[in-house]
């Protein structure tokens, strides 16, 4: 008898890393993940090569026959495939699982705040850790956007003392990535703190994480620095609420989250901090603030201190345009509206009108962690293809590093 072959299928979302704070999930809420989950691969690996066999036997030639030259960009392109019954069917589906996942997150949420709002107030009682400001400033780039289809995005109270926003946030993730994040969905931390610790040199004793959400990145780099004081700042009170919470429950204690508008840190002295990050961050802000924060990054930097961006790459001449078109999906159908223009930024060019020189600036990759809790082959040293070799695009500067090059 035959060895059957294996099912290629992500892991079930019953792995996903669970705490106090955590919602508890029944039998149908879980199947409803789980058959998200496997939706989501599907259109990313079955369906999704579809799209550029319908770009080059249907749409590229209708559109060379069209503009009577081949498109000069990925507007182009996006403006014709919008017109192929494939490629709206797949956006559909697309679209359409992102909406199901957060419906699907916010109504167990719903169902059980009232317990979760009281087990995080039992864990934030009488922390200094934990800094809310009812009157920070809400830009017009977060306050007018659903990211992500999120209902009321990261920052809308539902209730007093609410943490909807983060509880769906934690839940859901693991069903998005398809746990190619890892059992706690904090992979792009455990990546960052990996690039950064191979530098035995660096040592920061305060570290600054921007838009950080419920800490989930934030918590491997406070880990791997345990002297350090991480802050970790966002504008949405109910992320902070509930990641000051998990980060209890979790056992990190060296952190701190602060409800602040990353584009006015002025509660931060100058050259206060040894490391300023973000991650997966700027493409949810605008040109006017990544500007007015870039400036503040500056300012808060000490002298030799690390500014580090981890984010999608950039759309360069030497990106197909048809791969331009296909990673503009989230700006056009995601609730992502800077999504496509902070990809095709001087990113460079922003810091250096925040007063970093060239000299000082690098682009680099973090490579992913693979949880092997999650995926058990990374412990035999199997392949698997779910981001065990990939490598996040990043950019940065060492402040004063280079000044004499």
């Amino acid at each position: 008898m035959t060895k059957p072959e294996s099912i290629d299928v992500p892991p079930p979302w019953h792995l996903v890393g669970q705490h106090a704070v955590f919602p508890k999930a029944r039998h149908d809420e879980i199947a409803r993940f789980n058959f998200l989950a496997n939706m989501n691969k599907h259109l990313a690996q079955t369906l999704g090569p579809g799209n550029k066999l319908a770009y080059e036997t249907r749409v590229l030639p209708a559109l060379r026959k069209e503009l009577g030259r081949d498109p000069e960009n990925r507007h182009e392109i996006r403006r014709a495939m919008n017109k192929d019954p494939y490629h709206r069917f797949w956006s559909a589906l697309k679209r359409n699982t992102m909406e199901q996942r957060q419906q699907a997150g916010r109504s167990m949420v719903l169902r059980q705040i009232d317990d979760l709002v009281a087990a995080a107030k039992d864990l934030n009682a009488g922390s200094d850790r934990l800094n809310l400001d009812p009157t920070t400033d809400l830009p017009n780039y977060v306050k007018n956007v659903d990211h992500h289809c999120m209902p009321g995005s990261y920052h809308t109270e539902l209730m007093p003392d609410d943490v909807s926003a983060g509880a769906n946030y934690d839940c859901g993730l693991f069903v998005t990535t398809g746990g190619a994040l890892g059992t706690y969905s904090d992979g792009g931390g455990k990546a960052v703190a990996e690039w950064a610790t191979s530098n035995p040199d660096f040592r920061p004793k305060r570290i600054l994480d921007v838009g950080c959400t419920l800490g989930h990145n934030m918590l491997p780099i406070a880990e791997a620095y345990p002297d350090a004081e991480v802050t970790g700042i966002d504008v949405g009170a109910p992320v902070l609420r509930y990641g000051h919470a998990r980060a209890k429950a979790l056992g990190v204690d060296n952190v701190r989250f602060v409800q602040m508008n990353a584009e006015d840190l002025s509660r931060f002295e100058d050259e206060s901090f040894d490391w300023v990050q973000t991650t997966m961050y700027l493409h949810e802000t605008s040109n006017a603030g990544m500007a007015r924060m870039m400036k503040e990054f500056y300012r808060v930097l000490a002298p030799g201190g690390l500014l580090l961006h981890v984010e999608q790459p950039q759309y360069t001449d030497d990106m197909p345009l048809y791969e331009q078109f296909i990673r503009d999906w989230d700006a056009f159908n995601n609730n992502e509206p800077f999504w496509s223009k902070v990809h095709e930024l001087d990113l460079q060019e922003c810091m250096a009108d925040a007063g970093f020189s060239h000299n000082e600036m690098f682009v680099t990759g973090v490579r992913a962690v693979v949880d092997s809790d999650v995926f058990p082959a990374a412990k035999t040293g199997d392949l698997e293809d779910h981001g065990r070799a990939a490598a996040w695009h990043a950019f940065g500067a060492w402040k004063g590093m280079n000044d004499a090059a």
